[in-house]
């Protein structure tokens, strides 16, 4: 009975073992997506300080010559910091293509914000706008 119990303990931790390592070749989980974006940081609701690096992937259609805005708001919609994300690859494709970009920012009066991706949209018509938010925190 004994060597019976060591035998399922030991193909316990080998099936443990191979699942771990299966999800942290997966890469990071998004904290928020939708079928065109998939923001892997910043997580909602995280204490953000400067500067700020976002990251994650969307969708070639998404981007406009490879990047796309990412703004930060403080929790009146005031701006407190714009940059471009970039494309990490081959943009031009409806695939998903993997961003990053850094913002740096002074803290603002409030406590709580906001962190938008936002579609770039050259023809500037608002039935090609787009945009998601993650509530952030300001330390």
């Amino acid at each position: 009975m004994n060597k019976y119990f060591l035998w399922i303990i030991g193909v316990v931790v080998i099936l443990g073992g191979g699942f771990f390592v299966w999800q942290k070749a997966q890469g990071p989980a998004p904290v928020l997506e939708n079928e065109n974006i998939r923001v892997t940081a910043p997580s909602a609701n995280a204490v953000i300080t400067s500067p700020l690096t976002v990251s994650g992937e969307a969708r070639g259609t998404w981007y406009f010559e490879a990047s796309f805005p990412v703004e930060i708001l403080d929790a009146n919609r005031n701006q407190v910091a714009i940059t471009p994300a970039q494309a990490q690859g081959e943009w031009m494709t409806e695939n998903f293509v993997s961003f990053l970009a850094t913002l740096d920012f002074t803290p603002p009066a409030t406590d709580t914000g906001f962190v938008v991706f936002k579609k770039d949209n050259p023809s500037g018509l608002p039935e090609h706008d787009a945009q998601i938010e993650i509530p952030v925190r300001f330390r």
